[in-house]
């Protein structure tokens, strides 16, 4: 049986992988070299020098292809060096339409590094296709789309995005960090290209900074290759290694931190002190349909804003949990809570935060793997 063939739990372990030609281990090994030894100029086993390629590193891309079910996968040392070198397909005066509600650091590459090269950015409320539409003009190259977005959890409609940037000859890449392919698969929804932190929930450890892309067409994957080793921003091999081991366990991770997600989403809801819970499982959640119909679960990151809380009340939360660590980042084992308005999104003007909705009283949890009981214990002393 081809790994193709097998089914999403079993290619989290299985997925691209063989056994290591040379001894027949059953993890691949880490290469810890720069370079490799050659018999002739240009003749090697297949790789050269470890920034255009590394045995490990080699392994954790076809994995990444595997469980996202594409053709090509790309390994980069974080996130937003992914990011990056997507934007580094476009040319001086193209234009991008991206989610308004998006990761900070996302913004922050857009418009303080980007758009100073004559790229122009446009955000807007993606649950509206037609706010994307209006923004399509003759320099829209590339459709920026991430869902669920952070910190609000809306949920945008891959398949109708899809349909319009495919309508308008658009590239169309979509963050899926939040979802991870346990949860939602963009290439078979109509995506060209898919974009992980997988320093979050693919890692899954909290012990490494990688990121990710994955494609299907030769072509695209091919210009993603040249930009990523023409600029350099790989991924070690000890990094690929700790991130495949993770991906290895993604499945049975996943599964708790939505069973905890949902434990402590209805708690929050059902509690007298907290005004607004943002998680897309609730029924009354405005893109729950769509939720349910492109994702396999609605999965452990959870925003609540308090009652009446102020800036000030909600770093007081946040302070008080023991259980719940007050880190960046998110997708780890253990349970994070995090203040977006001075943390993950400070570096977006606050005009710009409060117009999609990210004010100062907003807290965003993501719920670990530990015990749910002892997780709502830990938020019902903080909240009081």
């Amino acid at each position: 049986m081809s790994t193709k063939d097998l089914k999403f739990n079993s290619k989290t372990i299985h997925g691209g992988q063989a056994p290591d030609k040379a001894y027949g281990a059953v993890m691949p090994p880490i290469y810890q070299t720069s370079t490799y030894a050659q018999s002739t100029p240009g003749g090697h086993q297949g790789f050269e020098y470890s920034r255009s390629g590394n045995p490990t590193r080699a392994a954790l891309e076809s994995a990444l292809a595997s469980i996202e079910n594409g053709n090509y996968g790309l390994a980069f040392a974080s996130g937003l060096s992914a990011m990056d070198a997507v934007i580094k397909l476009l040319n001086p005066g193209d234009e991008v339409v991206s989610t308004n509600d998006l990761y900070g650091g996302s913004y922050r590459l857009f418009k303080q590094i980007f758009e100073k090269y004559g790229i122009a950015f446009h955000f807007v409320g993606m649950e509206n296709i037609a706010a994307i539409e209006e923004k399509i003009n003759d320099k829209t190259k590339l459709i920026w789309v991430e869902t669920p977005t952070n910190p609000m959890m809306n949920v945008i409609d891959l398949k109708a995005v899809s349909a319009l940037a495919k309508a308008h000859n658009l590239l169309l890449a979509v963050d899926n960090t939040f979802a991870s392919p346990y949860l939602q698969r963009p290439l078979d929804l109509g995506a060209d290209i898919v974009m992980h932190s997988a320093t979050k929930f693919l890692g899954g450890h909290s012990d490494v900074v990688v990121g990710a892309l994955v494609v299907k067409d030769k072509e695209l994957a091919d210009q993603l290759y040249f930009i990523q080793n023409a600029s350099g921003a790989v991924c070690g091999p000890m990094d690929s290694f700790l991130t495949l081991r993770g991906i290895k366990t993604l499945h049975v991770r996943m599964q708790r931190h939505c069973e905890n997600g949902e434990a402590v989403a209805n708690y929050l809801k059902n509690h007298p002190k907290i005004e607004k819970v943002y998680w897309p499982g609730f029924e009354d959640h405005p893109n729950h349909d769509v939720a349910k119909s492109q994702m396999d679960g609605f999965g452990g990151m959870i925003s609540f804003i308090p009652k009446g809380s102020s800036f000030e009340e909600a770093i007081k939360i946040v302070e008080k949990l023991k259980v719940f660590t007050l880190a960046e980042s998110l997708g780890g084992v253990e349970s994070l809570a995090g203040h977006p308005a001075s943390m993950t999104h400070a570096s977006i003007p606050k005009a710009e935060r409060e117009k999609s909705g990210v004010v100062d009283s907003l807290i965003r949890l993501s719920v670990g793997i530990e015990d749910a009981d002892d997780l709502i214990a830990d938020l019902e002393q903080a909240i009081g």
